[in-house]
This record gives structure tokens, sequence and C-alpha cells, in this order.
């Protein structure tokens, strides 16, 4: 089961987050009242979802034994009115194999 503690500090939005061994700090831009010393946990999210999604991709591709190269995930937060909406753009750069109709 997978778990995060974090503690919120005395430095206004500065919060620091342990998961398993690892530790990550999020904080908010200077404009929003932080100190803009890490990202902010929005940021955080972002990255969480393009990291399953390139995963998920990978682990997809590998079933099929395919060599898909380097995977790029481009995850966006969409502000409109009162809700926040989120887009996803991935691009896969396959290495295909070289047969008569794929070689020019």
């Amino acid at each position: 089961m997978a778990n995060s503690s974090v503690i919120l500090t005395n430095k206004n939005y500065l919060a620091e987050a342990k998961i398993r061994g690892h530790f990550v700090v999020t904080d908010v831009p200077i404009s929003d009242g932080g100190e803009d010393t890490a990202p902010t946990p929005v940021e955080y999210l972002l990255t969480a979802i393009g990291g399953c999604v390139a995963i998920t991709l990978r682990m997809y591709a590998a079933r099929r034994s395919w060599d898909v190269g380097e995977i790029t995930v481009n995850v966006f937060q969409l502000k409109m009115s009162k809700v926040l909406t989120f887009q996803k753009k991935y691009l896969l750069k396959m290495i295909l194999p070289k047969t008569k109709e794929n070689v020019c």
C-alpha cells in the first residue's frame, strides 16, 4: 500500500514529505506567499500523472515486445473558471523493425 507523510513546516508553505525512504519538498511561488524553493503540490501531481502514463505505456509495449524507445509525456494544468482540468500529450519514439513496408 502506498502512503506519504507530509509535514507543513513553520516556513510559510514549505512542506516536507516522506515517501518510503525518499524525501520530497513542496512550496509555492513567492507571488502566492511561499519562497519558491521547490515544486508546488500541483506540479508534483502533474508529474505523477505523467509518470503513471509513461510507465503504463512502457509496460504495455514491453508485453508486446515493442521497442518504443524514449517516451515523453507532457501534462498541463488548465484553469477554466472554477473547474480544474488536466490535459496530457505524449510522444513515442518507436524503433520499427526494418521491413519492406517501412524502409524508404
